[in-house]
């Protein structure tokens, strides 16, 4: 049997808005096989997780700038353009999360999110507000899916892991969750979601 969840954490980076660096990248390098050199050498996935663990952007540019200086105006892009690469909202996921609010469910949000970036998605996205809290990466220096994060979240806004179900569209988010004790499902599109949450007699 299923446990009485009490609180519902969403992550929000594929699962309440689009996120994807291509977007302003196809303007700034044309090419498809040099764009996807510069994401796997240059600006990759790992370079981009230090600022959501809090780095800061002058940081981690100066870095790729002593390695690549013939690519520093391509590097600075990748900040300067970031609002580009969130360019909507998953407009049924948002349903779904503010109909659990409506409904007087317990909602916040956990996020691997640089600080600076995270807070300029709430003033294109104000949704972002509305839950209960947040708890951003970039902010305590913690990513998912380390089990500090999760525990800090809990903490910080009262959770019952046991009855807390976290909806993430990574594997390895969704894993972490568990392993710290929690109920978690791996977000592939609303429906889906629906769903999950009716396994667990939650209404959306």
């Amino acid at each position: 049997m299923k446990p009485d969840i009490q609180h519902i954490v969403f992550d929000i980076g594929k699962v309440l808005i689009h996120y994807d660096p291509n977007l302003p990248f196809q303007r700034v390098i044309p090419d498809a096989a040099e764009r996807q050199w510069f994401f796997d050498n240059v600006c990759t996935h790992e370079w981009n997780l230090e600022q959501d663990r809090g780095r800061r952007w002058d940081e981690a540019e100066a870095v790729l700038i002593a390695d690549y200086p013939d690519r520093e105006h391509q590097i600075r892009a990748f900040r300067k353009y970031w609002p580009e690469m969130v360019s909507h909202a998953y407009e049924d996921s948002v349903a779904i999360m503010l109909a659990l609010i409506e409904a007087g469910r317990d909602v916040t949000l956990l996020t691997n999110f640089a600080s600076d970036t995270f807070r300029e998605a709430q003033e294109i996205y104000p949704f972002l507000k509305i839950p209960r809290g947040v708890t951003v990466s970039g902010d305590i220096a913690l990513i998912k899916p380390d089990l500090a994060i999760y525990e800090t979240h809990a903490g910080s806004f009262g959770l019952d892991p046991a009855k807390s179900l976290f909806i993430d569209d990574s594997a390895a988010n969704v894993d972490g969750a568990r392993a710290a004790g929690w109920q978690s499902v791996q977000f592939v599109d609303a429906q889906t979601l629906k769903r999950d949450l009716a396994g667990y007699g939650i209404a959306a």
